[in-house]
């Protein structure tokens, strides 16, 4: 047997596989590095990204979002019914005072009868001695006259003053009654002040003298 031939042939089968084992040998190395990258991709991406929301959770925050508008809605509305917006029962009030104040201008007063009852028992006392009839005449009636004079006018004036503060100082969501009761106010005390001057400088009335 030629041993240079055997020699040969492993040679020969010695170069043929050779190499087939270090691609055998290579594959899982590579097979070890891609795994490595892709975890390494897969933990750098959440981090990168930023979360997508998804269309459940948008619809809750609009729904959210609504209800806590709504909250806003109920406590402005409760702050106005507590009692924080005026209502405008104190001009109304005012209104109707006025205007009660103009009507006993023009009618007279109890304080105004007192008041001319006491100025004419005063002009009975001074004329009681030796008083002349034009002295008796205007200490008893005319003293008595120009002190209810007075006493209206003063009535009359509280009324136009009120009046005129609430037409002024009214807002314009008040009732409209609230401006018409202060209308009518405005107008009985401007009467009844125009009446009260007039008598007490004798523009309307003259006192009667001794001789008529």
């Amino acid at each position: 047997m030629d041993i240079t031939k055997t020699d040969a042939k492993t040679d020969e089968k010695t170069e043929g596989t050779a190499p087939e084992p270090e691609a055998e040998v290579a594959a899982p190395a590579e097979e070890l590095v891609d795994p490595l990258a892709a975890q390494d991709a897969e933990r750098a991406a959440p981090a990168d990204a930023a979360p997508v929301a998804t269309d459940q959770e948008a619809t809750d925050r609009e729904a959210l979002d609504l209800d806590e508008d709504d909250l806003d809605d109920e406590d402005d509305l409760d702050d106005e019914v507590s009692g924080t917006a005026p209502t405008g029962i104190g001009a109304g009030g005012a209104a109707v005072v006025s205007a009660a104040l103009g009507a006993v201008a023009l009618t007279g007063t109890w304080t105004g009868k007192v008041v001319s009852e006491r100025e004419t028992l005063l002009g009975q006392i001074k004329t009681s001695q030796s008083a002349t009839p034009a002295q008796q005449i205007s200490e008893i009636y005319g003293d008595a006259w120009h002190s209810t004079a007075l006493v209206n006018g003063v009535f009359s004036l509280l009324a136009l003053v009120t009046a005129v503060l609430v037409l002024v100082l009214v807002r314009p969501e008040r009732p409209a009654w609230v401006r018409a009761v202060a209308l009518a106010g405005a107008v009985l005390g401007g009467l009844g002040l125009l009446l009260s001057v007039g008598t007490y400088f004798d523009l309307f009335l003259s006192l009667p003298t001794a001789g008529s």
